[in-house]
């Protein structure tokens, strides 16, 4: 069971030809005072295994939550066109983090891990932050931009799973599930 509505979400767990079904949690994401990114993913994809895993507690549930931290700030999902120019200005030609936090449950047993990439964008002149704007691929993702898609023409170098900064670890995953006793491949 996936818990989540993401379809970068269901096409990577697709990709390893897995059948499963999807049930989004509804959960409030808003960032508690004092809590860091890592705190952060790990309590949104833990409570979103739990509601859907009371739902649901005979299957393997799996949640996550993604987030960009640049400088120091955590920056979600651009709310607007704009949001999204300012958000790619200010990754524009530096290095920010890429976490998720995975949570998987089965039954009374859990295992939650995050998993940390960095990403280094390219400087990016105005004309293209207009053009990757324009395109509208970056409103509904974390740190307003796609690295599955356009994106990647931003991007320059990552240290890490590039699965974690498309929105879950396949690797993680795998190993995850695996230590509950559900062979994934």
């Amino acid at each position: 069971m996936l818990a989540s509505a993401s379809p970068r979400r269901r096409e990577l767990l697709a990709s390893l030809g897995l059948t499963f079904d999807v049930e989004p949690a509804d959960v409030d994401e808003t960032v508690l005072p004092g809590e860091g990114p890592a705190e952060l993913v790990a309590r949104l994809a833990a409570a979103k295994a739990a509601v859907v895993g009371a739902r649901r507690p005979a299957g393997l549930v799996l949640a996550a939550d993604t987030t960009v931290v640049v400088d120091g700030e955590v920056i979600n999902k651009p709310p607007t066109p704009a949001d999204n120019a300012d958000y790619l200005r200010r990754l524009s030609g530096t290095v920010h983090d890429v976490y998720t936090g995975h949570a998987l449950r089965l039954g009374d047993r859990r295992e939650d891990v995050v998993v940390r990439t960095r990403v280094r964008f390219r400087p990016l002149s105005e004309a293209e932050v207009a053009w990757y704007v324009a395109s509208g691929e970056g409103v509904d993702k974390a740190g307003g931009y796609a690295i599955q898609g356009r994106g990647a023409a931003l991007v320059a170098a990552i240290e890490g799973c590039y699965t974690n900064v498309v929105g879950l670890s396949l690797p993680t995953v795998v190993e995850a599930a695996r230590r509950l006793g559900v062979p994934l491949v």
